[in-house]
């Protein structure tokens, strides 16, 4: 079996390992010397002790090789000899690792919590092969996870009662382009689209800010009546020119892959003020400007205990994240979104809900 692959963990997972390579295959179930540990949301293979189970794949040509190696190396493995056991006997192989894991590895927990994400993840790194180095995609690779779980969210449909259905065909691509790619990237496609009357339009130029999905909390007392706004410098307002940079907000954050999005609120409550949530409440899912971006945006009210001295100055030091707290009882708060200085439209958007379902939520 000369070139042979030994693959586990994620890779063996039949719908990843066909986007990587770029069609269905059979691998022989094999194990080799060693453990696997997981690593984050993957698995490594560490040299040691025992046996680690997974897929000997044979008879690759150069070009599916070559795209294993190119996801290999996004991921930050490299290539190691190996002797791979069958059924059918024992031959030289190679794997791929890199790192040494933090825990022991759970292919039924991956796939239920990271699968389908992974997957659409491999999708657009392998889209990158021979247009993108190995290190500048494995660069952002955390950040193109967050959007292949955007993505797995978004195939969900929505509610379909006043604008029209799509269907296959509806949207064609002609070119797909990454101009730009750093934390976030921008998307230029070629396409069309169907029109109105039934006819498909000519090719356009569109581009997008494509951006992971992201979720916003407004902590609530409804014994105390107040809320917990949070304050930070924003680069939006910066570029745009304005006097003033720093936002008042409610608390948010990206979706990480693998999270719900009222896991992302939870944890970043206590990221950014110090807080442990109670009940949430549901406010909307929206697209904040559909036209442009891909974000989509899911906000919450959440009910929480907000005594005199819960604000404080919070924050990631590692993303140079700089958050003051403030509390703000409900009548304050509503003046500020009618004064303008409330000025982003998640937080207004909160703000109505609020107003809205306050006297519920106080059991009024």
């Amino acid at each position: 079996m000369s070139g042979a692959v030994f693959v586990y963990g994620t890779l063996c997972h039949a719908p990843l390992l066909a986007v990587v390579l770029g069609r269905e295959v059979r691998p022989v179930a094999a194990s080799v010397g060693g453990a696997l540990r997981a690593a984050g949301d993957c698995a490594t293979w560490v040299a040691g002790a025992g046996r680690a189970e997974g897929l000997l794949l044979a008879g690759l040509s150069a070009d599916e090789a070559s795209r294993l190696a190119f996801y290999a190396g996004v991921l930050g493995q490299r290539a190691v000899a190996c002797r791979a056991e069958t059924a059918a006997g024992a031959c030289e192989a190679v794997l791929y690792a890199g790192g040494t894991g933090a825990g022991p590895w759970d292919f039924g927990a991956w796939v239920a919590r990271f699968g389908a994400g992974a997957v659409a993840t491999a999708r657009d790194v392998m889209a990158l092969r021979g247009t993108a180095e190995v290190g500048a995609v494995a660069r952002r690779y955390g950040q193109m996870l967050v959007r292949g779980a955007a993505r797995v969210r978004a195939a969900e449909a929505g509610p379909v009662t006043l604008r029209r259905a799509q269907a296959a065909g509806d949207v064609a691509v002609a070119r797909t382009a990454q101009p730009y790619a750093h934390y976030f990237a921008v998307e230029e496609n070629d396409l069309s689209f169907r029109r109105f009357d039934g006819s498909m339009s000519g090719v356009v130029n569109r581009a997008a800010f494509v951006m992971g999905d992201a979720v916003t909390v407004l902590p609530y007392d409804p014994k105390r009546d107040r809320v917990l706004l949070v304050e930070q410098f924003r680069a939006g307002p910066h570029v745009r020119g304005a006097a003033e940079c720093w936002s008042l907000e409610a608390i948010a954050g990206r979706i990480d892959a693998g999270e719900t999005p009222e896991e992302a609120a939870r944890r970043e409550a206590v990221e950014e003020a110090g807080l442990v949530l109670g009940a949430m409440e549901f406010v909307a899912g929206y697209y904040p400007s559909p036209g442009a971006v891909t974000e989509y945006l899911y906000s919450y009210v959440a009910l929480a205990d907000l005594p005199d001295g819960a604000a404080g100055v919070f924050g990631v030091e590692g993303e140079a994240e700089d958050i003051r707290g403030h509390l703000v009882d409900f009548a304050r708060f509503m003046e500020l979104v009618a004064s303008g200085e409330v000025d982003n439209a998640p937080l207004v958007l909160t703000a109505l809900w609020l107003q809205r379902e306050r006297g519920r939520l106080r059991g009024l």
